[in-house]
């Protein structure tokens, strides 16, 4: 999943989602340096990570981009399930995804001295442009189609990204409903396992 999803499912832990959203930007053992909490941000945002590549609703929905995209048709499917999900009236209004968003953008400032240097040089973008806000609309994700495909080493267009998204729209919707259901209550489990919660939680 991407960021919005990936934020949301930090269930409002400060230092847990901060160390989710820069997973990616933290290789191996280079987690180590960051405080218990951020470290375990970063296992979650990877335990989601394995859930989501291996159900069977991405399977379906990567299926859809993988003749034009090949390995990279899951990072297509991350930005599709953002979009479902900034739209799932049972998780967000517009409103409430508005302040979200900028929670979200308030607890990475707040953090910036710690996040990786290439995770600090997106952050600037990702706040001015509200990118966690704007997966709600179809351009907000064409954008990021279009981002991703300039980062990328081996993408050369994303227009065909942005006609299959469209084409399929109810089928990827289906697919993101199906992994949410299952998603969702598996991030809280390995959330509460990792802080050792109690199970009197809100969030399901």
């Amino acid at each position: 999943m991407n960021y919005l999803a990936h934020a949301y499912l930090s269930f409002d832990h400060p230092q847990i989602l901060v160390g989710n959203l820069i997973s990616d930007f933290v290789k191996g053992k280079k987690k180590f340096k960051y405080p218990p909490d951020v470290q375990k941000g970063i296992n979650l945002h990877r335990s989601i990570d394995s859930f989501t590549d291996t159900h069977a609703a991405t399977k379906e929905a990567k299926l859809i981009f993988h003749n034009a995209y090949r390995l990279y048709s899951g990072a297509f499917i991350d930005i599709v399930y953002d979009h479902f999900l900034a739209n799932d009236e049972k998780e967000f209004s517009e409103s409430s995804l508005f302040e979200f968003s900028n929670r979200v953008y308030n607890t990475i400032e707040k953090n910036i001295f710690i996040v990786p240097d290439s995770f600090a040089h997106i952050f600037p973008f990702m706040k001015k442009y509200n990118w966690l806000f704007h997966y709600r609309t179809i351009g907000g994700i064409e954008k990021s189609f279009g981002g991703m495909a300039r980062r990328a080493a081996y993408i050369s267009e994303y227009e065909t990204a942005c006609r299959l998204f469209e084409v399929h729209y109810q089928l990827l919707g289906d697919c993101y409903r199906q992994f949410w259901n299952d998603v969702k209550p598996f991030a809280l489990d390995t959330f509460r396992l990792l802080l050792n919660t109690s199970t009197d939680d809100p969030f399901i």
